[in-house]
């Protein structure tokens, strides 16, 4: 495949995406996460595990970030959960 004049294999493009970061999984305390939002969260030395709800998680992340304003990286990892939140557990 061509792309603006460079010429790209398929397969290798492939190969440089890790799809398995990329799957939610349903975890042992419950709550559905992608290993990419569990690295993301093992950067900032938040355990996960240690939260009952995405709620909980979610409003350990706000903490962090009232104290620490400019981690962009936590800052769309906690929308990202907002959007979960709001969309497969509020009643609409």
């Amino acid at each position: 495949m061509e792309i603006n004049g460079k010429e790209y294999k398929i397969e290798d493009i492939i190969e440089e995406i890790d799809i398995d970061k990329n799957i939610p999984l349903k975890r042992k305390n419950g709550l559905v996460l992608r290993n990419s939002q569990i690295e993301t969260l093992k950067k900032y030395n938040i355990n996960y595990e240690n939260y009952p709800s995405l709620n909980s998680l979610i409003t350990e992340i706000e903490d962090i970030l009232t104290e620490e304003k400019s981690i962009e990286e936590l800052e769309n990892l906690s929308e990202e959960l907002q959007e979960i939140e709001y969309y497969n557990y509020t009643n609409k």
